[in-house]
């Protein structure tokens, strides 16, 4: 991959997802259901994703190319149904709903700008898998060391939002908070294996000689891990969820882990 095939991937990227993110937009207009817009953007980075594995921004074998374009759709397919699934059975998205509180008279304007710096933060990710797909090596060992690295991810976070929707759905459950399965040893289990599903990429990418556009792969993992646990995903969620648990939730943030799964401590809040 070259510094101008490498420039063109992320114009091509950039430009897919600001187009998708204002769909985004719009359907968040016409619904008032802001929960579209996570659908939107998972579907629209994996399709993204995909075309840009498959075009010939670099010199990757072919072979590689579609089982990366291939681990793209997988992951987005399933995360995008599920919340697909979730969004159907709910009016609006608590964090979104809370940010139009806070626009006030100007939400619509301040929403579609950001949803325009998500379409633009979504670029890591998506170098992510193009460097992966277009690495200049035969399919080897690190190949299948990513796949295994994406099964886990993709596993992991499939059994995690399997487990918080039974636990959801059993009217027999004993409180309001899931801390069973996964949940017993992470808050946020889904979030630290989405994470893990995103190093698969840099794995995949990573070159010691002849390839020093794979390292950049690594922003993939680490935008995602910043992401998720210190801007759009623990952080607001766990705010929405002291407000409307209090003591009980606090409890559990005291005796389990926000995101790496480790054994649950031996005393409450």
């Amino acid at each position: 991959m070259t510094g101008l095939s490498f420039l063109a991937a992320l114009v091509f990227f950039v430009a897919a997802m600001s187009v998708i993110m204002a769909g985004a937009w719009l359907i968040e207009k016409r619904t008032g259901n802001s929960g579209w817009i996570d659908v939107t953007w998972t579907f629209g980075v994996g399709i993204t994703a995909v075309a840009a594995a498959l075009l010939p921004f670099g010199e990757g074998p072919l072979e590689r190319r579609l089982m990366v374009a291939a681990l793209a759709l997988a992951w987005a397919l399933r995360l995008g149904l599920h919340i697909a699934g979730r969004t159907r059975g709910i009016t609006d998205d608590a964090r979104y709903a809370k940010l139009r509180q806070d626009w006030g008279a100007d939400a619509s304007w301040q929403m579609f700008r950001f949803l325009q710096i998500q379409a633009a933060a979504s670029v890591p990710l998506g170098l992510g898998i193009v460097l992966a797909a277009h690495r200049p090596e035969p399919l080897g060992w690190q190949d299948g060391l990513g796949l295994l690295v994406f099964i886990a991810g993709w596993a992991g976070g499939a059994i995690a939002d399997r487990q918080l929707a039974s636990f959801v759905a059993d009217k027999a459950k004993r409180g309001p908070i899931c801390d069973v399965g996964l949940w017993r040893y992470s808050r946020h289990p889904n979030y630290f294996f989405e994470c893990v599903l995103w190093a698969s990429y840099a794995v995949m990418a990573l070159a010691w000689s002849g390839y020093p556009f794979g390292w950049f792969a690594l922003l993939a993992p680490a935008f995602m891990t910043l992401l998720l646990t210190r801007i759009s995903g623990i952080p607001p969620l766990e705010d929405h969820m002291l407000r409307k648990h209090g003591a009980v939730f606090a409890a559990y943030q005291a005796r389990t882990s926000a995101f790496i799964p480790w054994p649950p401590g031996r005393t409450g809040a």
